[in-house]
């Protein structure tokens, strides 16, 4: 089939000489030497340059050829909806498939179907690139599954579903920026090559130069490197001198998991806050990001959200409206560990204070609260990083620390309060032997210090989240995990 498609002529163009069928909605126009102006389909769809001489490119999403008519829908990743293409029969071509990639040009004219506002009447139609449907793995009108489509990363984004989320991804990206902008913050393009393990679990991918070298072992850094599991640290370094910032960037963890939450590499979202003293300022910004961004993202990329919501977690935006309309619950650690065993759940790990929350956990405290989102603060001192603030004045050693827990993820947000007292963070090094690492850390403390807090969000959790994704790895383009590096 593909020699005959390759047999025939990739442009027909019946110019101003092309003279339409009777019952065809077209009238012969003059000739015009002016250059069609090029558009995107999203701008042809608000009627821009209606009654001109345009110029479309992009992918077939669908041909229906008539015995007079030649129709085909044309997108070119900028809007969810695609172009109707109108032509004579004549314009037809063996190549014309599912797929494929062409060039259009024609007058932009009023639809009479109400579903459409806006075609294309084609003039002219040239295929730039070739597509066998055949061999194709995506069909036509057809949905596939998510675990179908995930085989395929370097095709994923010719599917409806899959550009989408490319666009909604953008869109939220933006909606992050605009919120910390609007609000004081200065981003701060943290390394992603690092000396230092912020979390301190030890899940670090380590950097070393490939390069030969003439001379004994060769060690690029003096010191050993890492790929960023977070940057926290340097946003701290930063916060000594601009009381707000934040940065968004790539982060790794090299976990062996193969769960629906956790990759290799993803993106997080973290602030840094100077001057203060309160988990609830910490709680304020990260509940009023969530709410802006997601605001953002349902206005600005409302098609493309309905088409998860209808299609592919059906009923999931009345959940998000949900958690738009109520503010968060906020409980404290005692108090989470209090419903955890009164609870009738079987849970598999244990539920005594002093543990740490796992995902069963996380996601039976959000049904609890209603399935909305819930703060989660003051939790043992014992789980939390060296940074995070000793709650000296509990009952129980408690550092001030919040999660942030949402419907369908676990865990969202992770903060705290940093430890700004060098006697208290000087002495919790020193157990950990840690204070000659983390001697430029406790000069932080030492050079005007000030109180301040910071937290980190999970961009794909984020998507998930508010998409009703149930798997991680069908919210990023190219997912990397444990023995999986595709592309």
């Amino acid at each position: 089939m593909i020699s005959m498609f390759r047999a025939a002529i990739k442009t027909i163009s019946l110019g101003s000489r092309r003279s339409f069928p009777s019952g065809l909605r077209s009238e012969a126009r003059p000739f015009c030497r002016k250059t069609p102006t090029k558009v995107r389909v999203s701008e042809a769809l608000t009627g821009v340059e209606l009654g001109s001489e345009v110029t479309i490119q992009g992918w077939v999403r669908s041909v229906r050829s008539q015995k007079e008519n030649l129709f085909v829908h044309v997108n070119d990743g900028s809007s969810l909806q695609s172009l109707q293409i109108f032509a004579s029969s004549d314009l037809n071509n063996p190549l014309l498939t599912f797929g494929s990639a062409v060039e259009i040009k024609g007058v932009l004219k009023k639809s009479p179907h109400p579903k459409q506002p806006f075609e294309l009447e084609a003039e002219e139609i040239k295929i730039v690139g070739e597509c066998n449907p055949v061999a194709f793995p995506f069909k036509v009108k057809k949905r596939h599954s998510p675990e179908y489509v995930r085989q395929f990363p370097h095709l994923r984004c010719r599917t409806n579903s899959f550009s989408s989320l490319m666009r909604i991804r953008s869109e939220a990206t933006a909606a992050i920026h605009s919120y910390f902008k609007e609000h004081g913050f200065v981003q701060i393009h943290t390394p992603v090559i690092t000396s230092n393990d912020c979390e301190g679990a030890g899940e670090l991918f380590q950097v070393e130069a490939t390069c030969p070298q003439d001379s004994g072992e060769f060690n690029f850094f003096s010191v050993p490197a890492y790929l960023t599991v977070s940057g926290q640290l340097h946003l701290e370094v930063i916060s000594g001198a601009l009381s707000r910032v934040y940065t968004f960037g790539p982060t790794f963890r090299a976990e062996n998991s193969q769960s629906r939450r956790h990759l290799a590499e993803f993106y997080m979202v973290e602030a840094e806050l100077s001057f203060t003293q309160s988990i609830e300022d910490l709680t304020k910004v990260m509940e009023d990001l969530f709410r802006s961004a997601t605001e953002q993202v349902l206005t600005q990329c409302a098609e493309d959200v309905d088409l998860f919501h209808k299609h592919v977690t059906p009923g999931h935006r009345e959940a998000v409206d949900a958690m738009l309309k109520r503010k968060f619950t906020i409980i404290s650690y005692n108090e989470a560990v209090e419903v955890l065993q009164r609870s009738t759940e079987a849970f598999v790990f244990s539920t005594e204070w002093g543990c740490d929350l796992q995902t069963e956990h996380e996601k039976y405290l959000v049904k609890h609260c209603g399935n909305q989102p819930v703060f989660v603060t003051d939790y043992p001192y014992d789980l939390k990083p060296f940074y995070a603030r000793d709650n000296q004045d509990h009952p129980r050693h408690t550092a001030a620390a919040v999660d942030l827990l949402v419907p369908g993820v676990g865990e969202l947000c992770g903060g705290s309060l940093r430890e700004e007292r060098l006697d208290l963070l000087t002495a919790r090094l020193e157990a950990a032997d840690l204070e000659d690492t983390y001697s430029w850390y406790l000069d932080l403390r030492r050079f005007g210090s000030v109180p301040h807090g910071g937290f980190g969000m999970g961009f794909e959790r984020y998507l998930q989240c508010i998409l009703g994704i149930d798997n991680i790895k069908d919210v990023v383009p190219f997912p990397r995990f444990s023995h999986s590096c595709l592309l």
